[in-house]
């Protein structure tokens, strides 16, 4: 284990802080703007590349898909061949790559350097989570204070990219604003390399033995059986609540640009700004949320794991009830745009139920999945998270011709009904988990989109 320590946790762990940071820096300032680029005039002096809204969240979605799916060969990636540590290595370099590929202003870049970004966060980012878990012993207490720190990481990257690289992207140049994203992950990953000699005990490559890799089908219990069930039911939640919540990089990011009135005390606020709201609030909320759940929880009342995604579920549904009093306050206005704060209120309530869902969903997944499958379900979770992604991107082309006001208003009666449904039947799902919410989780990873 290692022996350098700062603040009471291994130097490993800042060294990891950094990388994903600017990991996240990259992710969300490629989120920020990519939509706004796609369907940015020729003609205009900050030329995109013109395509139509429906073609563009079409691009989005298969994009924000494929960035998570590639987990699951990121993973194997690192179990089977080369390890996590040099994993996290070849996944920033190829980010590095991809991103300085866009800034070409030729199509030809766009399609390389996205395809080398989608592969090179496969790569990265199922593995930097895992070596953090690998500085501590099993079980160790500092592992979930740990796992916080890193959360913050996520957050600030999250938080800044949005305004430092959609300024650029949306204000300068949108393909230096690709490149300024490349240069976060440059920057990450020097971090990275420097900081090897406090990572020499994780993330280094072990070969299976030859009895784990065969194939052998081994049967299920009854109760594994009966928690698979429920595992499933998770993933079609985390699936709803990502298809909801990802409309924040497309319908949504399109819509701030052209029917909200951005300006703010004479300034002008650019749409991708708004990106930035969500690790804000989460920064923000974080703590209240889990006081609150905590204190709901010593009072005696339902506060299972199915119940707070439940209950999640509709907290986002009522997000776009926000949003569906901006499209009736655009339909109304003479100049047909409404008011910035109703994209305020609108986060304000996403992010309240991505704090409900997305932690405890991926906490809860890992105590409903058998012990055997642990590795093949928590892959599956981001194959899940991916598709999500994709629905997302669906659902806002479907509003090209529904209309914002029909897709709002769909997507509030879907989740508010969804949740409902579920925490109907929390009883009859918690007996067929038969306790896996009272499982003692020794590593709650708690990770961000």
């Amino acid at each position: 284990m290692p022996k350098q320590t700062l603040w009471g946790h291994p130097k490993g762990l800042y060294i990891l802080f950094f990388t994903e940071l600017w990991e996240r820096f990259s992710f969300y300032g490629m989120r920020a703007i990519l939509i706004l680029y796609l369907t940015a005039k020729t003609t205009e002096s900050n030329a995109g590349l013109g395509w139509d809204n429906v073609s563009a969240l079409e691009i989005y979605g298969w994009y924000t898909m494929f960035v998570y799916v590639m987990s699951v060969p990121g993973g194997l990636l690192a179990d089977r061949l080369i390890g996590q540590k040099k994993a996290v290595m070849v996944g920033g370099i190829l980010i590095i790559i991809g991103h300085f590929i866009l800034i070409f202003p030729e199509i030809w870049a766009f399609y390389l350097g996205a395809l080398i970004i989608i592969i090179g966060v496969g790569a990265l980012k199922p593995n930097i989570s895992s070596m953090v878990g690998g500085l501590y012993k099993p079980g160790s207490e500092k592992r979930d204070t740990a796992f916080t720190i890193f959360y913050i990481g996520i957050n600030i990257g999250a938080f800044t990219a949005p305004l430092i690289v959609g300024y650029v992207g949306e204000v300068i140049n949108w393909n230096l604003g690709f490149g300024l994203a490349g240069v976060g992950m440059t920057l990450g990953l020097i971090v990275y390399i420097l900081g090897q000699k406090y990572l020499k005990d994780v993330g280094n490559f072990v070969p299976l033995k030859r009895e784990e890799t065969t194939n052998k089908s081994v049967p299920l219990t009854t109760i594994e059986k009966d928690r698979m069930i429920v595992l499933v039911i998770s993933f079609i939640i985390v699936m709803v609540f990502w298809a909801a919540y990802e409309q924040a990089g497309g319908l949504m990011n399109l819509y701030a640009r052209d029917k909200i009135d951005r300006e703010i005390f004479g300034f002008t606020v650019p749409a991708s700004f708004l990106q930035s709201l969500h690790a804000f609030y989460v920064i923000l909320l974080g703590v209240p949320v889990a006081y609150l759940w905590s204190k709901w929880q010593k009072k005696g009342k339902e506060s299972s794991s199915l119940f707070k995604m439940g209950l999640g579920t509709i907290i986002t549904g009522l997000g776009f009830l926000v949003l569906a009093g901006a499209a009736i306050e655009t339909a109304s206005s003479l100049d047909g745009k409404a008011a910035i704060y109703w994209m305020f209120g609108a986060y304000f309530l996403h992010v309240v139920g991505e704090l409900s869902i997305s932690p405890v969903a991926l906490s809860f997944i890992t105590k409903l999945a058998p012990i055997k499958y642990a590795s093949l379900m928590m892959g599956a979770y981001f194959m899940v998270t991916g598709l999500g992604n994709k629905l997302a991107g669906m659902v806002g082309q479907a509003a090209e011709n529904a209309g914002e006001l029909t897709i709002f208003l769909g997507i509030l009666i879907f989740c508010v009904s969804f949740g409902l449904l579920l925490i109907v039947f929390v009883k009859k799902l918690k007996k067929l988990a038969h306790g896996a919410d009272d499982i003692e989780e020794s590593n709650p990873i708690v990770e961000a989109d």
